[in-house]
């Protein structure tokens, strides 16, 4: 009797623990990153810098030792981040930062090759950058639709911290439309607490399903190193600068001719406290008073909100503008005309918080 017990106890299947997967399967991304990685490189910079000689300052030093009254040249070396977006054109999509001032750009890709990259076009005020390499089977990241993330999806940044290689880091959507916090001049970033270092700029944000929603641009950091607040530019926005950059070298950014504050009591929108006679805006009927709420159909829920929306679209798009008057809602359809970057002139960009840095 005893042996037929102990038979018994020795055929039943030991209990998985508490939350284990059955044997064999992993909670993983891995086959995420494997489709990922190949499409997003280590871009590393030369820039050549003027520095003055400390002796050069103090005349009588000067004289005595024969120091010429000129400014020293030296060379310094940077490394980011960048996308593969467009694989049989080369194109790359990066930060402004990274290759800002650069004498020479080199381009690493996931499996070593090199290349000297091109500098199609810049924009400092989104932070954007577009490189071209000319190689064969290069691999790109799809984009993906950036207004379609929600607070608490999951996402990866993929990139270049430190210069150490590529590293890829996992984390959820913290935030969406982070806006006045005086990096950039036009802001809706994706705040996430993947981990992001320096070296990451330019790099990838990624969705589970392997599709780009970001480029990782800033953290929030008064030591340097990542505390879980990390900032990208969503990629609808750099898409768009993308397409002015590629097609004429420059970003010329839509007015519509008004003057912009938060509406009272905290309510959402743009309040339009002035308006350009002859503008854009006054030809379609808008007034001053008017608050606008939606432009083609997404909602406004800031002044910054819909300063940004307006410089990232071309000059001359026409548009639809939804807005409150009084107790009415409103529509008009108008076409944006070219302006200065500061768009619709909403006043001031505010002070940058202590500790938040680009990347």
């Amino acid at each position: 009797m005893i042996l037929r017990l102990v038979l018994l106890f020795l055929l039943i299947p030991a209990p998985l623990f508490a939350g284990a997967l059955p044997p064999g399967q992993k909670a993983s991304v891995a086959a995420v990153v494997r489709a990922v990685t190949p499409g997003v490189v280590n871009i590393a910079t030369k820039r050549i810098e003027s520095v003055e000689v400390p002796a050069a300052v103090d005349p009588v030093l000067q004289e005595f030792f024969d120091i010429p009254n000129a400014r020293l040249k030296r060379e310094t070396t940077s490394a980011g981040s960048g996308v593969i977006v467009d694989a049989e054109r080369g194109l790359i999509l990066t930060n402004e930062h990274v290759v800002r001032d650069a004498s020479v750009i080199e381009v690493t890709t996931k499996d070593d090759r090199r290349f000297r990259a091109q500098l199609i076009g810049r924009d400092k005020a989104t932070d954007v950058a577009v490189l071209r390499i000319r190689g064969s089977n290069l691999s790109a990241v799809p984009m993906g639709d950036s207004r379609a993330l929600e607070v608490g999806d999951f996402v990866l940044a993929v990139g270049n911290p430190f210069g150490l290689g590529q590293t890829v880091t996992s984390g959820i959507v913290s935030a969406m439309g982070r806006t006045g916090l005086g990096i950039e001049g036009y802001e809706d970033f994706i705040q996430t607490d993947a981990s992001i270092n320096p070296g990451n700029s330019g790099g990838a944000l990624v969705t589970l399903d392997g599709r780009l929603v970001g480029l990782n641009t800033a953290i929030f950091s008064k030591s340097g190193a990542s505390h879980g607040i990390g900032f990208a530019i969503p990629i609808d926005m750099a898409r768009r600068i993308m397409t002015q950059l590629v097609e004429t070298g420059e970003v010329r950014r839509g007015q519509i001719g008004v003057s912009i504050r938060a509406p009272l009591g905290g309510r959402p929108g743009a309040e339009i406290v002035a308006i350009e006679p002859s503008s854009p805006a006054a030809l379609a009927g808008l007034a001053k008073g008017d608050v606008i709420a939606a432009v083609d159909g997404r909602t406004i829920s800031s002044p910054a909100q819909l300063r940004t929306l307006l410089a990232i679209l071309p000059a001359g798009t026409e548009i639809e503008v939804r807005f409150r008057r009084g107790d009415a809602a409103m529509q008009a359809r108008l076409r944006d005309r070219g302006g200065a970057p500061e768009g619709c002139g909403n006043g001031p960009r505010p002070h940058a918080l202590t500790g938040l840095r680009p990347i």
